[in-house]
C-alpha cells in the first residue's frame, strides 16, 4: 500500500515536471523497469567468500569450499588468501610475529581492499566446514553495520594449539574468524594500515569509529567453537545444530588431532572423502 501511493506521488510529480502526462507514465515505467532489473542482479550475483589459507591447512580449505558449494542454495565466488600471491601483488609484506598461529591472521583485513571497498563480502578462517546454507547467513547483512560477527565470549585455558603455536588471550577472541564486512564502511582498512597496524588494533576492530559498528550474527550457531563450547543437542523441529563448525584449536587434517570433537571429527572426514570421491 505504502508502496503504490509512493509510486503515485513520483507519477505526480513527473508529471508536473513534464507537463504530459503519457511521457510521465513512460518514463517512470522504464525508470520501474530499471530499477527491478538491477535489483534482480544484484540478488542473484555470486556472494563474494574470502577464505584464510594457510599451507599446513590444505586439506580444510578444500573440504570448506566443497562443503559450501554443496549446501548453498546461492553461486558463491570463492577466494583463498594466498599469502604469496598477495605479496606478489604488493599488499601484504609485514614481518610474520611470533604471536602470529596462521599465515592469514593480517590477511583477512585486506578484504575491502580486495572488493575495492565495494558491496559486502564474507571472511572465515579456512579451519571451518559448513553443514547449512551460507545464504541464509548473506541475509543477515545491516547495511547499518560496518561489519557482523559471532560476539563470541572465548577465554583460553590452554596457552598452545596446534602445531605447538601460541594461543593468545585478547579481547574479542575469535570475533574476527568469520565476518560479515560491508566493506564501503570498512575504508579505514588501506593496504598499508593492515600491513603497520598491530595485531590487537586489527583484531579488537579499533579501526571502526566504535563498537555500535560491529553488528550480531545471530541464530543457527554460525561460528560454534569445536570443544571449546558444547554442542547442543537436536532439536525436535529438526535442527540439527551449528551451521558452521571452528575448530580453532587445531583439527582433524593433523596427525595429532585427528579425533578432535569426536564425533565431528568423524563426520569432518565424512566430507572429506565426499569432497575427493572419485566417480567409478
Amino acid at each position: 500500500m505504502n508502496e503504490a501511493i509512493e509510486v503515485s506521488h513520483l507519477s505526480g510529480f513527473l508529471v508536473s515536471l513534464w507537463g504530459d502526462e503519457s511521457l510521465a507514465t513512460h518514463l517512470l515505467t522504464s525508470i520501474l523497469v530499471s530499477l527491478f532489473h538491477w535489483s534482480w542482479s544484484i540478488s542473484s550475483m555470486p556472494i563474494p567468500i574470502f577464505i584464510g589459507y594457510d599451507p599446513r591447512e590444505r586439506a580444510a580449505t578444500n573440504v570448506l569450499i566443497d562443503s559450501l558449494y554443496q549446501h548453498s542454495s546461492m553461486p558463491l565466488a570463492i577466494t583463498p588468501l594466498v599469502t604469496p600471491q598477495l605479496e606478489a601483488q604488493g599488499l601484504h609484506w609485514r614481518e610474520r610475529n611470533p604471536k602470529q598461529s596462521t599465515a592469514f591472521s593480517f590477511t583477512r583485513f585486506l578484504v575491502p581492499h580486495l572488493m575495492d571497498f565495494q558491496g559486502w563480502a564474507i571472511f572465515m578462517d579456512c579451519d571451518m566446514l559448513c553443514r547449512g546454507d551460507i545464504a541464509e547467513l548473506w541475509a543477515q547483512r545491516d547495511q547499518d553495520k560496518a561489519l557482523m560477527c559471532v560476539k563470541h565470549e572465548h577465554v583460553p585455558a590452554e596457552t598452545v594449539k596446534f602445531m605447538g603455536e601460541v594461543q593468545s588471550a585478547y579481547p574479542k577472541k575469535n570475533w574476527s574468524s568469520l565476518m560479515l564486512m560491508n566493506c564501503s564502511r570498512c575504508k579505514a582498512l588501506t593496504v598499508d594500515y593492515v600491513n603497520t597496524a598491530s595485531g590487537l588494533d586489527l583484531h579488537r576492530f579499533h579501526w571502526l569509529a566504535g563498537d555500535d559498528q560491529v553488528g550480531a550474527i545471530e541464530g543457527g550457531g554460525w561460528n560454534h567453537l569445536v570443544d571449546v563450547q558444547p554442542l547442543p543437542e537436536p532439536s525436535a523441529g529438526g535442527d540439527h545444530g551449528p551451521r558452521l563448525l571452528h575448530w580453532t584449536l587445531g583439527g582433524p587434517w593433523f596427525r595429532e588431532q585427528r579425533t578432535m570433537g569426536g564425533g565431528l571429527a568423524a563426520e569432518w572426514f565424512s566430507a572429506r572423502d565426499d569432497a575427493m570421491k572419485l566417480w567409478d
